[in-house]
């Protein structure tokens, strides 16, 4: 289980760190035609923020356990991601998005899993 908990976590992180660094470094109007309309109805410095929030999950996710340190931080920036992706399925939903939303479930599931992998029985 601990080596499934690592490859999730890797697909987590990989993916976080993508869509993060997209937000952070691209202009408003790239992140419009790349990530989806729902991007228009937010100020640039949103998207950033958005950004750097899926970084720094995505990071946490790794990195405390990679060099075996403060590894208390793996699930909680888990649920940290978890939680991005409930308010990211939130503005889909509400948008109509559905391809979206079931995107967002999906890492929602891969989140939760993680967290609850890490907190509980399969902890550092």
């Amino acid at each position: 289980m601990n080596t499934f908990l690592w490859i999730l976590t890797g697909l987590l992180a990989v993916l976080f760190l993508a869509a993060g660094a997209a937000k952070l470094l691209q202009p408003k109007e790239k992140v419009v035609a790349t990530s989806g309309a729902w991007a228009a109805d937010y100020s640039p410095g949103a998207i950033k923020a958005i950004g750097l929030l899926e970084i720094l999950g995505a990071l946490g996710a790794v990195l405390p356990a990679a060099v075996d340190t403060a590894v208390g931080l793996v699930p909680a920036a888990a649920t940290g991601l978890g939680l991005l992706m409930i308010g990211a399925g939130a503005v889909h939903a509400r948008r109509g998005e559905g391809r979206n939303v079931a995107v967002n479930a999906l890492l929602l599931a891969m989140a939760a899993v993680v967290a609850w992998g890490r907190f509980g029985p399969y902890a550092f």
